[in-house]
């Protein structure tokens, strides 16, 4: 098997979308395995070049500081409680605590 992975491992990069699925469907019926196997065999023994990897791109700031600063509040607020429900939350402790605190501009 490792022979064949290799010998279609050539063809599999560079290939277009439609020759991919052609491949991956010979390749199953030689082999036996199941398309995600197969996928995963492939995508293994394709090398890659130092000069080929891309750089670690940092992901993006969600929110600003005043609404990082809000969320903390609000979240304190809650006691803590998870994000999934502190977003259920926010319409019933958002009025509460503007009554309580003005809002400084």
């Amino acid at each position: 098997m490792p022979t064949l992975v290799s010998a279609v491992t050539e063809r599999y990069p560079s290939a277009k979308r439609a020759e991919k699925g052609r491949i991956l469907d010979e390749l199953c019926a030689t082999t036996g395995w199941h398309r995600k196997h197969a996928v995963r065999a492939l995508r293994r023994h394709e090398t890659v070049t130092p000069g080929e990897v891309g750089a670690v791109r940092e992901r993006r700031r969600g929110y600003g500081a005043t609404t990082k600063d809000a969320l903390m509040a609000l979240w304190e607020a809650s006691d803590r409680v998870c994000g999934k429900r502190l977003t259920v939350m926010i319409p019933t402790l958002l009025p509460a605590l503007e009554q309580k605190r003005p809002i400084e501009a």
